[in-house]
C-alpha cells in the first residue's frame, strides 16, 4: 500500500464519558496476574480512535484467532515456528513495515495494523505474538534497542532461541543479523541480556512511549501526548518524571491551574534527592499560575 491509500482518516479520540471506560478497564487488566497483551493493545486503539467500539474489538481477537487456525498443527522446533509465521502472516498476508510506517499514528495501533497490515516493527511483533501464541508457539517479544523482535524457543544465545523480523516480513535472523541491528542502533555489541523476553506492561510502555514520540514531533497533537503519557501513568510501574511531563502538557494545552497543581506535586517528589530541582519546578507552578490573571 503507498503512502496515500485511499480512506485514510486521522483518528478522533473517543468522548469523555468513554475514555474514562476504556482507562478503567486499561489499569484493571495491566494490575491482573497475567495482563492480555491484545486487550492493552485494544484499549490503546480505542483511547486513540473513538470508531473502535466494543464490536471492533471483538472483530481484532476474532482475526487473531482465524490467522492461528490457518497455521500448521504444532510445527515443532522453534526455527519451524518462526518459518510457519513468516509464511503465513509475511508472505501469503503481506504484513510487513516500511520507513514511512513511523510517521502514522496508525501504526502504533492494533485495529489499524491487522487492517492495513503494516505497522511499527513492536505492532507487527505484537501480530506475530499473539497469533503464534493462540497457535501453541513458545513465542515472546525481544525489546533489542532501537528494534523490536520476536523470539521462539528457550530465550538466550546459543539456547535455541531463534528471532524473527516482522518489520521485514518475519525474516529469520541469524546470530550476525541480530548483532547488526544492535550495533546499527547503538553501535554497541549485542549484550545477551538483550535476548530475554519482553513482560506485556513493558511492551506496551514501549508502544505508549513510540505514541509519544509521534506526538512531541508534531506539538499540534498534545491530545494524542497527553493520553499516551495518561495511559502510561496508569501502569503499575513508570517513571515519575511522567508526571512532570503530563504538568507541562496540561499547561501546554491552557489547563494552567491543574498544570500548576501536578507541578507543585512533582516539585514535593523531587525536592527528597534534589532541592534546587524542585524549587525550579515550583517556579514553573507558579508561572503557569500567573497565566491565569
Amino acid at each position: 500500500m503507498s503512502g496515500h491509500e485511499p480512506g485514510m482518516r486521522s483518528p478522533y479520540p473517543p468522548p469523555p464519558g468513554r475514555s474514562a471506560e476504556l482507562r478503567e478497564r486499561f489499569a484493571e487488566e495491566a494490575r491482573c496476574e497475567r495482563p492480555g497483551l491484545s486487550t492493552l493493545c485494544l484499549l490503546v486503539g480505542a483511547e486513540a480512535d473513538g470508531t473502535l467500539d466494543e464490536a471492533g474489538m471483538d472483530t481484532v481477537e476474532v482475526e487473531l484467532d482465524r490467522l492461528a487456525g490457518e497455521l500448521p498443527y504444532r510445527p515443532g522446533s522453534p526455527r519451524a515456528w518462526a518459518l510457519a509465521l513468516r509464511d503465513l502472516l509475511g508472505e501469503r498476508y503481506g504484513f510487513h513495515g516500511v520507513p514511512d510506517d513511523y510517521q502514522r499514528l496508525e501504526s502504533s495501533l492494533l485495529h489499524e495494523v491487522l487492517r492495513r497490515r503494516r505497522g511499527l516493527p513492536i505492532l507487527l511483533s505484537v501480530v506475530w505474538i499473539e497469533v503464534a501464541r493462540r497457535a501453541g508457539a513458545p513465542v515472546y517479544g525481544v525489546a533489542l534497542p532501537g528494534h523490536f523482535v520476536v523470539g521462539f524457543g528457550e530465550p538466550g544465545a546459543g539456547a535455541g532461541q531463534v528471532l524473527a523480523d516482522p518489520f521485514d516480513g518475519g525474516r529469520v535472523l541469524s546470530g550476525a543479523d541480530a548483532e547488526l541491528l544492535v550495533a546499527g542502533a547503538t553501535g554497541a555489541p549485542l549484550d545477551p541480556s538483550m535476548l530475554a523476553p519482553a513482560g506485556v506492561l513493558d511492551v506496551v510502555l514501549r508502544i505508549l512511549n513510540n505514541v509519544r514520540a509521534w506526538a512531541a514531533a508534531r506539538p499540534e497533537r498534545s491530545d494524542v501526548a497527553l493520553w499516551a503519557v495518561e495511559l502510561s501513568l496508569l501502569l503499575p510501574s513508570h517513571a515519575a518524571r511522567l508526571r512532570y511531563e503530563r504538568a507541562q502538557l496540561l499547561v501546554q494545552r491552557g489547563d494552567f491551574q491543574d498544570g500548576a497543581r501536578e507541578l507543585e506535586a512533582y516539585a514535593e517528589v523531587v525536592a527528597a534527592v534534589d532541592e534546587p530541582a524542585a524549587e525550579q519546578v515550583r517556579g514553573q507552578a507558579r508561572a503557569a499560575r500567573a497565566l491565569l490573571n
